[in-house]
């Protein structure tokens, strides 16, 4: 948050004992004028939620913004109707509006939402944001203000290079300060127009963020005069890809389903090199990998062919006959993950160095399915074919599910079950009453079918993926673009208010403290009904069950990986008003989470990660056993 100066970077009083006389204004300045119409043009493209925080060098937009948010009988009849909300915080601002525009990607209505910041580091504090937005595909606007460009490079208060400083961003525009010229209102409807279709991939179908680096001079308030009329000239629309396809669904782009029957040549699926396409019910032992955000197209693929699949918990693809439990300690079977020769990848799989150890194999062959964007998933850089849609084979399953695959499915399903029966009997350590994967569990057990989970990165949403098994999933969304621990509470906020429904978070309490800021929600901005569960154990436990947590470092292990930090998360929560109740065992969890999600609360479960490397240990020898008394048999 920053404060305002003056056209010459001084402070912008008059001298003491100075009279001024003023006219009348007979229009608005040029910086108000110019926000108004640029406001009025993305809303006319979509645009139906603001996140602002407060400065003074965007005040033409905030003040546009507040009268957008007015009722309608106190709205100018020229100002667009639009829902602000309003953080003090920019990198709580930015996530907010990710989760809110998350939030309107899972209602199957995908639209942008709008950032506005200040001049200065305001504008660097979204980048966190902006990166997860990058590698994630959601459509936010960066409505940053700016200096006049004579201001820029002399030393003027709060002025920096502010163009290139979001990169990576699907567009970046500098727009010049409004001097009125004729031609203006119309060349800002095409900029928003350009920046909107940028957004959300309308031509690309890559959505992502987008940098408006909007440059305002004084004056920057407006002087109470009406709106302009809204207007058509440059407003152009742009046709997202297929939407002028024929209504037998003749030309729909990638992404759009399996396209008609008897229409385009089918996709070949995985082809031998220099070979005619071969049949997919051919024995080869495959498995379907479902990534963050594969959708339901990756259990429709699944079933319809009979394929183990192997499914992140935000994939959207987790329930079902074909999904695998604790899927990635199972890879090490030499009798189910050593056999694979053929894999399907849908969304964007990171969780498990297994399952990229899968991928990068030199005997297993891969279909990486990337419906957008230049770029697609590759991480072991071993793909065999890539493609921008599933093959419409795979989906209907043509050939697929004889007594092969029936076979392989059932020993990937009896195996998986057998190690979820040995996590859950897996002694914790030293008697301790709570591990991180107990509260995932109890998380999970209590989201029902159509219930939303928001769930953190680092050991929540591995706790997650190891004991979740549901029939059928909840909504489960997490920010795996680039998988940080950055807004994770203020993206659950977001996709709440985008929702309008109780949406429940699941942390760690790095994650926590990371984003506490998100906690605070003004007395005059609507409340989400968010409900946070924090497994706090004092510090990074899941670097633990890495290389850095092995016994011979143990001498700079606690200080510069483990990082306690000793907070009182009560009080911090009661600094924010916010109502926080701290548990200590699965039972007083599982009460907790019975009760409704009304309003803003904190669940603190109490968990001892001294010995989390240990139990991690102790959890795949026994899955190892058990998996290999299934699988070698009686």
């Amino acid at each position: 948050m920053s404060g305002g100066l003056g056209p010459d970077g001084s402070e912008g009083f008059a001298r003491s004992g100075e009279l001024t006389e003023r006219a009348e204004p007979t229009a608005e300045a040029p910086s108000v004028h110019a926000a108004r119409v640029l406001l009025q043009a993305l809303a006319a493209l979509g645009l139906r939620e603001v996140v602002l925080a407060p400065g003074s060098r965007s005040a033409p937009l905030a003040y546009a913004v507040a009268e957008a948010a007015r009722r309608d009988d106190r709205r100018d009849p020229g100002a667009p109707a639009l829902d602000v909300h309003v953080r003090i915080d920019e990198r709580d601002a930015g996530f907010l509006a990710l989760g809110l525009a998350r939030g309107a990607a899972l209602t199957g209505r995908p639209r942008p939402v709008a950032v506005v910041t200040t001049s200065g580091t305001a504008v660097a504090n979204l980048h966190p944001a902006v990166l997860e937005a990058h590698h994630a595909g959601l459509p936010l606007l960066l409505l940053t203000a700016d200096r006049p460009h004579e201001l820029r490079g002399t030393g003027a208060n709060q002025t920096t290079e502010q163009v290139g400083l979001l990169e990576p961003v699907r567009l970046t525009v500098d727009v010049p300060a409004p001097v009125g010229r004729p031609g203006e209102d119309r060349d800002l409807r095409h900029l928003a127009a350009r920046v909107v279709a940028t957004a959300t991939g309308s031509r690309t179908q890559a959505p992502g963020p987008v940098h408006v680096n909007l440059a305002y001079r004084d004056p920057l308030v407006p002087a109470g005069l009406p709106w302009p009329e809204p207007g058509p000239d440059g407003l152009t629309e742009v046709l997202r890809r297929g939407a002028t396809a024929s209504v037998d669904g003749a030309g729909a782009g990638p992404g759009a389903g399996p396209g008609p029957r008897g229409g385009a040549p089918a996709v070949a699926p995985l082809v031998e090199r220099g070979a005619a396409p071969r049949g997919i019910a051919d024995g080869v032992p495959t498995v379907v990998v479902a990534g963050d955000g594969a959708g339901a197209v990756a259990r429709q693929v699944a079933e319809a062919n009979g394929w183990p699949l192997l499914a992140e918990p935000s994939s959207g693809a987790r329930g079902g006959p074909c999904a695998v439990p604790v899927y990635r300690l199972l890879l090490a079977e030499p009798a189910l993950g050593g056999a694979v020769r053929r894999v399907v990848v849908l969304g964007r799989p990171t969780l498990s160095r297994p399952v990229q150890a899968l991928l990068g194999r030199p005997d297993v062959e891969s279909l990486v399915v990337a419906p957008a964007g230049a770029d697609w998933v590759d991480a072991p850089r071993a793909a065999t074919q890539v493609a921008t849609e599933v093959p419409p084979a795979l989906l209907s399953g043509t050939g697929a599910a004889g007594p092969a695959e029936r076979a392989w499915l059932a020993a990937w399903r009896d195996a998986g079950a057998a190690a979820a029966r040995a996590v859950a009997a897996t002694p914790l350590p030293d008697d301790a009453a709570v591990s991180g994967p107990t509260v995932a569990r109890v998380v999970a057990a209590s989201c029902a079918d159509g219930d939303v989970l928001v769930v953190g990165s680092s050991n929540p949403v591995r706790d997650l993926d190891l004991v979740a098994d549901w029939a059928e999933p909840p909504l489960v969304v997490a920010n795996r673009g680039l998988a940080g621990i950055d807004g994770t509470v203020s993206t659950a906020a977001g996709v709440a208010l985008a929702l309008d429904r109780p949406v429940r978070a699941y942390v760690g309490d790095l994650t926590f403290l990371h984003d506490v800021g998100g906690l605070l929600v003004g007395p005059l901005e609507r409340e989400p009904d968010l409900q946070v569960v924090v497994a706090n154990d004092d510090g990074g436990s899941i670097f633990a069950t890495l290389e850095h947590g092995e016994p011979e470092r143990a001498d700079v292990f606690e200080r510069v990986f483990g990082t306690p930090h000793g907070a009182d998360l009560g009080a911090l929560c009661a600094g924010y008003g916010v109502a926080h109740e701290r548990v200590t065992d699965p039972d007083a969890l599982a009460a907790a989470l019975g009760r409704p999600v009304r309003g803003r609360s904190v669940v603190e479960v109490a968990v001892d990660r001294s010995g989390r490397r240990a139990h991690a240990a102790a959890v795949g020898a026994a899955v190892a056993a058990a998996v290999r008394a299934v699988v070698s048999g009686p």
